[in-house]
């Protein structure tokens, strides 16, 4: 076992977490009981235990009753992100989750219009939100049928469902988490030391019987994607939305977090579950639709959570740069952005990929958003036998907790006209050999 070190709480913790982040300790390694530890370090069983409690906050460790404590199978010092693949020079890429360049608008008009609207008023200390992107944003929730409640702005959507989810939860607490899910989320989850209680989907979102495990099994917060799920491109209609609603609606002490970064690049109709539980948020990030550099989301949800998460944010960052504020409520004035056309451009490389896909007797999934979802035998050899290729896809172990593996190939900068020849590719590299085994 690791000896423990340090003359205080803060040092031994410390010393573990270096020890993880370096390699010394690897993931489910045990560490000893608190008196030995005590014992080893020369402090007292006190002392100890509040090392090990300051490494279960931090997502280092997990303590499990009489099995005892040991490194968590993915440390928060661990990202999902780091599970990545170096592509070489002269291989596509498809792994990246950005959205198309050519489908972004120009930035010019809206960035010169909020120069001077900052002329005119510049933004100082105590600067509120932009009146005008705060009633744009209203009007849009409005009309998409969710509730009225009071909105804040924050940058991007992790920002604003980090500060909710500190403001509600406790290091320890379950919550329920899409499998396979953003891998954003599900490192912040770690992050805070919550325990992520997955739920697996299919095209039309969460499944009713897996949320309601979820909550029967205590998840006192439940995240779910209205549209374009990450990695998947799951979508909830109205009918999944209408089941989960039902589920959420007996238990009303559950926080609820819909992530609707679908908002301005997809086309299917929003469903909002939020409104059923009595503290809920939903948020809206303009990052696929208008760029990911705009660093900006739109949060609305029950007023005691705004309340939290809009005091947390006036004491870390403040406030969002209102030239970015100025600069996304022009673009929305002056209709920028072709929803219509943006999503049908998506649409037309990702349905084509999946048909592509199917014609070689494989299924993928993407019913909306920029993503594909391509089952596999093992992430590792098709990756492998695509890059000779020259694609290059994200492994989806990133993405997943226990569901199987996948590829996840972003379709954005997949032209029309490579889809058949992606597609033969991806085929031919998930071929078994001839010795019938895969790779």
């Amino acid at each position: 076992m690791y000896p423990m070190v340090g003359g205080t709480a803060s040092e031994i913790a410390a010393g573990v977490e270096a020890a993880v982040s370096d390699g010394r300790l690897a993931p489910g390694t045990l560490l000893p009981p608190v008196r030995e530890a005590a014992a080893q370090a020369g402090v007292s069983a006190g002392t100890a235990a509040a090392a090990y409690r300051l490494l279960r906050e931090r997502g280092v460790v997990e303590t499990a009753g009489r099995r005892g404590t040991r490194v968590r199978q993915r440390p928060a010092t661990t990202f999902r992100d780091e599970i990545r693949i170096e592509v070489p020079p002269g291989v596509r890429d498809l792994s990246t989750g950005n959205p198309d360049p050519a489908l972004l608008p120009p930035l010019h008009d809206a960035l010169a219009a909020a120069a001077r609207a900052h002329e005119r008023r510049p933004a100082m200390y105590g600067t509120g939100d932009d009146a005008e992107l705060l009633a744009l944003a209203g009007a849009r929730l409005r009309a998409d049928g969710v509730p009225e409640g009071p909105l804040a702005i924050t940058s991007g959507t992790l920002d604003g469902v980090e500060r909710v989810l500190t403001a509600h939860l406790r290091p320890g607490d379950p919550i329920a988490v899409e499998d396979p899910g953003w891998t954003a989320l599900l490192d912040l989850v770690t992050v805070l030391g919550l325990r992520p209680v997955p739920m697996r989907l299919d095209d039309e979102g969460p499944l009713p019987d897996e949320l309601d495990r979820a909550l029967r099994a205590g998840a006192r917060a439940v995240v779910i994607t209205a549209r374009a799920q990450n990695p998947t491109g799951a979508a909830v209609t109205a009918a999944r939305a209408a089941e989960l609603r039902e589920l959420l609606a007996a238990h009303p002490e559950v926080l609820l977090v819909e992530d609707d970064h679908g908002s301005g690049f997809v086309d299917l109709p929003l469903h909002p579950l939020a409104g059923v539980t009595s503290r809920w948020v939903l948020t809206r990030s303009t990052a696929k639709s208008l760029g990911p550099d705009l660093r900006l989301a739109l949060v609305t949800g029950d007023p005691v959570t705004l309340g939290r998460l809009r005091g947390r944010q006036r004491l870390s960052a403040g406030w969002v740069s209102l030239l970015l504020q100025r600069a996304v409520a022009h673009l929305w004035r002056t209709g920028a952005v072709d929803t219509a056309a943006v999503a049908a451009s998506y649409a037309r490389r990702r349905d084509g990929l999946v048909e592509a896909l199917a014609e070689h007797g494989i299924r993928a999934y993407g019913r909306s958003g920029i993503n594909v979802w391509v089952p596999v035998a093992d992430e590792t050899t098709a990756i492998t036998r695509l890059l000779p290729r020259g694609w290059a896809c994200a492994p989806g172990a990133r993405n997943r907790i226990g569901t199987p593996p996948a590829l996840r190939v972003t379709i954005s900068s997949l032209r029309p006209e490579e889809i058949a020849s992606f597609g033969a590719d991806l085929a031919a590299a998930l071929r078994p050999t001839r010795n019938g085994r895969y790779g």
